[in-house]
């Protein structure tokens, strides 16, 4: 029994380390050429997001938006992707809640 107390307390521990490591850890996302970029932790907060001057368009609000969209949408999955190979490496695959 304490076998597996000891074998779940050192997964603990490397769960943590890998949350620790994915809060430094970043992906980016670049989408429209360029117009915009996200950089996103692989605990999935937002460090950055630079947009293009030229693609500013005050008649045009929208495009930007979507853009701007279409950049958080790719960080996030990249973020979760990153997180999901990091964890999965622990905890073998299984799907714990509040981890990912």
């Amino acid at each position: 029994m304490f076998g597996n107390v000891n074998m779940i307390k050192q997964m603990q521990q490397r769960l943590l380390k890998i949350q620790e490591e994915l809060a430094k850890e970043t992906v980016e996302a670049t989408v429209g050429g360029g117009a915009v970029t996200v950089v996103m932790t692989g605990q999935q907060k937002v460090q950055s997001i630079k947009i293009d001057p030229e693609v500013v368009d005050p008649e045009d609000v929208e495009m930007l938006e979507d853009l701007v969209l279409s950049a958080f949408n790719e960080a996030q999955a990249k973020s979760q992707e990153l997180a999901a190979k990091r964890l999965g490496a622990v905890t073998g695959g299984l799907k714990i809640p509040g981890l990912m």
